[in-house]
């Protein structure tokens, strides 16, 4: 081990994953799109709530500095809209648990109780469903209108 070094454990890791999705090692940049793909597949959440990355058996507990996935498109069909997420896979949106930040990002749940952020890009793509009625932010798929709440942050 080089002097100065970092030993890292499962528990204290060095990975974190930053607001926009980017995955960090010891404050530096994962910059290998494979590496970083392959950290997006393997992340899931602890029984305690924590996230962590899976490889096989190997695990490591990393820090989710706000929701732990990213929407990075849609796919609208008529009143169904299907989320992309950063690990390759989709999620049905559920238009009653869209969440919007104080500062004006999206949220929806996935999984259960995880968040994804919008990218600029998805919110975008949702755009033209959005109104605003008042101060509020309502989803119009169809005849059905769906106030978008007030984002309460859970940790992920």
């Amino acid at each position: 081990m080089k002097p100065g070094a970092r030993w890292h454990t499962r528990e204290d890791s060095g990975l974190r994953l930053d607001p926009d999705g980017q995955l960090w090692h010891d404050g530096e940049r994962i910059e290998n799109e494979n590496v970083s793909r392959a950290f997006h597949r393997g992340l899931e959440r602890a029984p305690d709530g924590r996230y962590l990355i899976r490889f096989g058996p190997d695990w490591a507990f990393l820090a989710v500095d706000d929701a732990p996935y990213q929407v990075l498109g849609l796919f609208i069909a008529g009143e169904a809209i299907s989320l992309r997420l950063d690990d390759e896979t989709q999620a049905p949106l559920d238009p009653a648990a869209l969440s919007v930040s104080e500062a004006g990002v999206l949220y929806a749940r996935v999984r259960g109780a995880c968040e994804a952020r919008f990218s600029r890009a998805a919110q975008g793509q949702l755009a033209p469903l959005l109104s605003d009625d008042g101060g509020t932010w309502v989803l119009r798929l169809g005849a059905a209108a769906f106030p978008v709440k007030p984002r309460v942050h859970s940790g992920g």
